[in-house]
Parts: structure tokens; C-alpha cells; sequence
């Protein structure tokens, strides 16, 4: 059974926080009946009260529309009297274990990476790394047994590459962190204050997907530039990255990190390195916060802004795709305390799904919508086995050749870079914005403490904001005098 597509949206029963959540929806949001949903409604506390009314979340997803959805309580799904058959129930856990390798062996190089480019030592970073994978793992197991739908947490991607594209800031490491405790409470702030929604939700698309572009240039660069350091194993990892491109996409990354570990395995017993055994033990390295408006501005904010709108916003799409509700609230609190507590040992961000969410709520996961959830289990528990080998993976890194890990950063990261440039590039009248809000956050540039995705931002909305009043003039100008102007692409402004 296909599940239709369907709208984020909150449980329509008759509640005093209905007002409220469409209030919190952005201008231009469409209202309306929406098809059949599947999952516990957002926000629900506990089953309904006889004759009551279910207490819903009422905060809505910045985007979310109004419309009508099919509850739970409507009726029990359709399946076989004798219940979900053992056999459909393990190949929703292998589902869910598939979406959990997916999305590790594709970026946690990135995120070493990033978290290595803000100061961080191995240690620091193979800390930040297993805390983030046990973070996004409770998280999801919570949620997913708590309100019976797929939803996957992950870490931010696009803001590990933040981080690698900003590098250290000042007070080091320790200012990182309390970047990534400030990012944590925006989060939060997010679930339960409907108006910082609107204002990221505000923020053009084009804008936002054009920073996150300039960002992510550095690091789609590192193949190019790793084939003329490292060509013996460079070469390979890019050959067969091509082939499952065109074969087998979803496993191409996975594919060219195991040709790249295979790769500095043999380098290494070539040349005869070794590895340090000590490192391979697990541990998480604890460091206090330190806050500095540098780190606030030029680190949680762009982090903040990136995770919301290329992870958070487009995660709820993706489970709205096959017919599932997000509870937001519930979401945003989670994934905001998640970032909080693993703050303090180098986990950066945690947050919703978007490629794994695909893969754990799709048909092919489990024939039954109202099963699905058991897919984010299995993605769950994956993670919490993967977290204790991550000493080993960031010893394994270090000693690798140089290049040869960060060039599966690179590949994994392009798809992400084409459609970050295809949504900036896509609205004519804006490009010219977008392109300087590109170029300003590729540049990488420090300017009183702040790094470059901060001031691309703002030279973009600057840009945006004087020319935007020359242009609606000349559009206005040329309709005829019996037609209103078109606002079209500028309610998100």
C-alpha cells in the first residue's frame, strides 16, 4: 500500500490550540482537505479523554497548511488477523538498518571534518561523533515508539560543512561548543515559539540554498584536488563511485568509502604504518562551554539557519510525501535537548531526516503504512551499535592517505550542491542576490571574528532588499490597469 501524498499538518479536531496552529503557518500557506495521514497526532499527551478532546501540539511547521487528516483513532489499520507477519516486521528493521549505514559511511566524514576544522583534536572529534549517533539514536527510538511513525533523526550534513567551510573561531574549541549549545536552544525555542518559524521560514529560498552552495564548494573540491596528492587511491574511490552512480545509486557513497578504506589499508601496510591501538577505544572528552559573540554570530546562527532549512523543513516534507504527520513540537524539543546534552562532548547538531526518512517510510520498507515505524527502530539501533566503533573509524581516518577520506566527503556532498544551486539559481529576478550570497559564502572570508555563511547571508538579503523595489515596479508597470501586480515569489521575502 502507497501511502498518498499529504501536508504537514496538525490533528483537526475541535481544540483551542486549532487558532493557534494555523496561525503559525507562514503567508501563502494553502488550506484545505489533505489526504489520509498516518501516525499519532502531533503533540498528543496521552489517548483522549472520554467525551474530551485530544490536546494537540500548537506550533506548526514553518510552511504548514490547514486542511483535514484522517486520525488514528478513525479505525485500526488493515492487515492480517494475525497481525504483522514476523517475516514483514524483520525486513522493516533491515530497511531501517540499510537507511542508518546510507546515511553514516555518506557523511561522517563530513562531519569529521567539520568538527576536526573547529579546533577539535581526534579524540575530540571521534567523541563528537559517537555522541551525535547515540543522541539522534534515542531520539528516534523515543519518538517513533511514541507516536508510531518513521521519523529519523540525523545530524546536519550541511552544517558539518559549515563548520569545515567557517574553521576556527575565537576561544577555540571550547567556543565551538557553546556555538553548539546556542543552536540547541534555538531548536527548542523553534517547537514551542511559533514566530522564529515564521522567521526562518521568511527567509528566501534562494538566499539560504545559495549560502548553503558556497559552503559546501570547498568540500566538493577535495576529489579534484585529493587526485594529485593521493592519485593511487584517489582514482579508484572516483571510479567506482561513477559506476554505482550509474547502476546503483543509493550505494555509491557506501561503495567508495570501502574502496577508499580498502585503499589506505593497503597504503598503509606499503609503507608500513600503524595504527594507534590506544585510540581505538571509545570515550567521550567532556569540555565546557564558553560563549563568545563571534562563535554566537558567526557559528550557532548560520548552523541554526542551515539545519532548519535544508534538514528540519525538508525532513516534515519528506514524511508528508507518504502521508505522515510530524509532530513538531515533540520533534523540535527532542532534537533541540539532543544537541544540548551532546554539546559538551562535540556532537554539533541533531535533527530530522531527510534521505533516511525516505528510505524508512517508503512502501518498500513495509507494505503497511501504520508498520513503518518499525524501520526507524531498526535505524535507531544501528546507530547505538555504530557509535562505540567510531574511535576506530577516526583512527583509521588519520592514518589514511591524505585526501582519501575527504574525497568520499566530496562526493557524497555533490547531489547536495546541485540542488542547493538549482533552487538559488531557479527564480530569474533574485539572481543576481543569490550569486553574491554564493560567491561571499565560498570566499571563506573572517571579518571580525565572523565567518563568511554570517555575512553571505547578509550582503545577500541586502542585495535582494535594493534591488527587489526597482524590479516590482517595472512589474507592476507593465499589467493592465484591470489586473492586480503578482506577488508570486515574494511571500517568503
Amino acid at each position: 500500500m502507497t501511502a498518498p501524498a499529504a501536508v504537514v499538518d496538525h490533528d483537526t479536531m475541535t481544540t483551542s490550540a486549532d487558532a493557534e496552529s494555523r496561525e503559525a503557518a507562514p503567508v501563502g500557506a494553502a488550506s484545505g482537505s489533505a489526504p489520509e495521514q498516518f501516525g499519532t497526532p502531533p503533540g498528543t499527551i496521552g489517548p483522549p479523554p472520554s467525551g474530551g478532546t485530544v490536546a494537540t501540539d500548537s506550533v506548526a511547521p514553518p510552511g504548514a497548511s490547514s486542511g483535514t487528516a484522517l486520525s488514528p483513532e478513525a479505525g485500526p489499520p488493515v492487515r492480517s488477523a494475525g497481525g504483522t507477519p514476523p517475516g514483514r516486521a524483520g525486513h522493516a528493521i533491515g530497511a531501517g538498518v540499510v537507511a542508518a549505514l546510507v546515511g553514516f559511511t555518506s557523511s561522517f566524514a563530513v562531519v569529521l571534518a567539520g568538527l576536526t576544522k573547529m579546533g577539535a583534536t581526534p579524540a575530540q572529534a571521534a567523541s563528537g561523533l559517537a555522541v551525535v549517533c547515540v543522541t539522534q539514536a534515542v531520539g528516534m527510538l523515543l519518538l517513533a515508539w511514541r507516536f508510531r511513525i518513521p521519523i529519523t533523526l540525523a545530524w546536519s550534513t550541511p552544517g558539518a560543512a559549515l563548520l569545515a567551510s567557517t574553521g576556527a573561531v575565537a576561544g577555540g574549541w571550547a567556543a565551538a561548543i557553546g556555538a553548539f549549545v546556542v543552536t540547541g536552544v534555538l531548536i527548542v525555542l523553534t517547537g514551542f515559539w511559533s514566530r522564529l518559524g515564521r522567521v526562518i521560514a521568511a527567509i528566501p529560498v534562494e538566499i539560504a540554498q545559495a549560502m548553503l552552495a558556497g559552503v559546501l564548494v570547498p568540500l566538493c573540491l577535495a576529489p579534484v584536488r585529493a587526485v594529485t596528492v593521493s592519485p593511487a587511491v584517489v582514482v579508484p574511490v572516483l571510479v567506482v563511485w561513477l559506476l554505482l552512480q550509474r547502476f546503483a545509486a543509493r550505494w555509491a557513497v557506501l561503495a567508495a568509502f570501502a574502496t577508499a578504506a580498502i585503499g589506505a589499508g593497503i597504503d598503509m601496510a606499503v609503507t608500513h604504518r600503524h595504527l594507534d591501538v590506544a585510540a581505538m577505544t571509545p570515550r567521550l572528552v567532556l569540555t565546557a562551554p564558553h560563549w563568545t559573540w563571534q562563535a554566537v554570530i558567526g557559528v550557532a546562527v548560520p548552523l541554526y539557519i542551515v539545519t532548519m532549512a535544508a534538514q528540519n523543513i525538508p525532513g516534515t516534507a519528506v514524511l508528508a510525501s507518504f502521508g505522515y504527520r510530524v509532530p513538531w513540537r515533540a520533534a523540535m524539543t527532542t532534537t533541540g535537548l539532543g544537541t544540548i546534552v551532546g554539546a559538551a562532548a562535540g556532537g554539533h547538531v541533531v535533527n530530522l531526516a531527510a534521505i533516511s526518512a525516505a528510505l524508512t517510510a517508503a512502501p518498500a520498507a513495509h507494505p503497511d503504512p501504520r508498520r513503518r515505524w518499525i524501520a526507524a527502530l531498526g535505524t535507531g539501533g544501528t546507530y547505538l551499535l555504530i557509535a562505540p566503533a567510531t574511535a576506530a573509524l577516526v583512527t583509521l581516518v588519520a592514518a589514511a592517505p591524505k585526501g582519501a577520506l575527504e574525497s568520499v566527503a566530496g562526493l557524497a556532498l555533490l547531489a547536495t550542491l546541485a540542488s542547493a544551486l538549482t533552487s538559488a539559481l531557479a527564480p530569474a529576478e533574485h539572481r543576481t542576490a543569490a550569486v553574491v550570497t554564493f560567491l561571499v559564502s565560498a570566499s571563506a572570508i573572517t571579518v571580525a571574528g565572523i565567518g563568511a555563511a554570517f555575512w553571505a547571508l547578509a550582503a545577500g538579503l541586502l542585495v535582494r532588499w535594493v534591488l527587489a523595489p526597482r524590479r516590482e515596479t517595472v512589474a507592476t508597470v507593465g499589467h493592465d490597469a484591470t489586473s492586480a501586480p503578482s506577488t508570486s515569489g515574494h511571500a517568503a521575502a
